[in-house]
């Protein structure tokens, strides 16, 4: 007796479909996709004919946490969105606090706020390039970037007083100053990098294999990459020069001379010579900084919004209650929506906060670059080979703490 043939679910995997085509799974497991992120693949031979990218593999409710703590709680948190840039994240969701309560922090706090974005600026694109370039087999080049990295984690925690998550910002200022040899090391520190970069530079940017895996790989085109809402570098590779640093200028970013680097094929090559060249723009800029730093204090001088020192603490009434209320109770913005954006490592890092008068967010709501740029991943590997995916999710810079929704 003849049977019907059983059809498979559209959604099968791992089996062979009639017409040649495969499905399989790469990642989370796979070393390229950071444990993070798995890539459900369809391809014929060596081709992606499809693909489906699932990002569900870090959760840990940031935006729910947040409105459950107070304010100044929500600084430790933020450095765990991109861990690999965390300052740019604790500036950018202070000021949000503070458009939102209408305040302004001193000159020094905002130059020293700018350095330290920058600083990490390095720290995340150094990460990206050596780590890429060591998944296509380029050893050397790691070493050669994560030690000028090293020296950067040295030089941000000698201020900060932590490595990689550092908690350094408070709304309306900072946890504290910038140690007294600041300025002289971080000038050995960036001869450091710049002599790095330099070593990387020669043995990538005109390599015949390093080229050869980048160029024409990823290509997505600038309308694509607009409507994608792409940001940053992936974005400035395809021609369009967006920067929020430039387009709706923070801190004292408009007081500096940089210059916003743009590619023009909306490659995995231009990405790379776009972070290159920016990370020569953000020793630019920290430079011009620290040349024009300004003394004084680093903290908003109300009591209301910052905790007072420790000695006025022990010996004023006033000051010992507004340190158990700010303790206690947290900062408490007038009740109000607000949205900030700062330029990330890898695009707009924005805050939609929505304040109901208290101690606490009511709602918070983050707008990572990461999400938007791994949504459009398929669009970018299809009809390439497997093996692009490395350079392609390599160059797109994914971090895992940007993901979570």
């Amino acid at each position: 007796m003849e049977t019907k043939k059983q059809e498979l679910p559209k959604n099968w995997t791992l089996e062979n479909l009639e017409d040649g085509r495969l499905v399989l799974n790469m990642g989370p497991s796979h070393p390229a996709m950071h444990g993070i992120v798995r890539v459900l693949l369809t391809v014929q031979g060596e081709r992606v004919v499809d693909s489906d990218v699932e990002i569900g593999y870090l959760h840990r409710g940031f935006e729910k946490t947040c409105e459950n703590v107070t304010y100044n709680q929500c600084v430790p948190y933020t450095d765990r969105l991109n861990y690999v840039s965390p300052f740019i994240n604790n500036v950018g969701f202070a000021l949000t606090v503070e458009k939102l309560m209408g305040i302004e922090t001193p000159a020094r706090c905002q130059y020293i706020r700018v350095i330290m974005s920058e600083l990490s600026r390095l720290t995340d694109h150094l990460t990206c390039l050596g780590a890429n370039a060591m998944e296509l087999g380029g050893f050397t080049v790691y070493f050669y970037l994560i030690n000028a990295r090293e020296a950067l984690y040295r030089l941000t925690d000698s201020a900060a007083g932590g490595r990689v998550t550092p908690a350094y910002t408070r709304v309306g200022g900072l946890s504290r100053d910038l140690p007294p040899d600041f300025k002289k090391n971080t000038a050995e520190v960036l001869k450091t990098v710049r002599r790095n970069l330099a070593d990387a530079d020669a043995l990538l940017t005109r390599n015949r294999i390093f080229y050869d895996r980048l160029r024409g790989t990823g290509h997505i085109s600038k309308e694509d990459a607009v409507a994608l809402s792409f940001t940053g570098p992936v974005l400035r590779s395809t021609g369009v020069p967006l920067d929020a640093r430039k387009a709706t200028p923070y801190l004292v970013y408009d007081r500096f001379d940089f210059d916003i680097p743009v590619g023009s094929e909306g490659d995995n090559y231009d990405r790379y010579l776009v972070r290159m060249e920016e990370m020569r723009q953000s020793m630019r800029i920290v430079e011009q900084a620290l040349a024009q730093l300004p003394e004084g204090p680093v903290n908003h001088p109300d009591y209301g919004v910052i905790l007072p020192p420790k000695e006025e603490v022990y010996g004023n009434i006033e000051a010992l209650m507004a340190h158990f209320k700010l303790t206690f109770e947290g900062v408490k913005p007038p009740k109000g929506e607000v949205y900030q954006a700062v330029e990330g490592g890898n695009g707009e890092v924005g805050f939609y906060l929505v304040s109901d008068g208290s101690g606490n967010p009511w709602r918070l709501r983050v707008r990572p670059p990461c999400f938007p740029l791994t949504g459009g991943l398929s669009q970018m590997i299809k009809g390439a080979y497997i093996a692009d995916i490395v350079s392609t999710f390599g160059q797109v810079n994914m971090i895992g703490g940007e993901l979570e929704r």
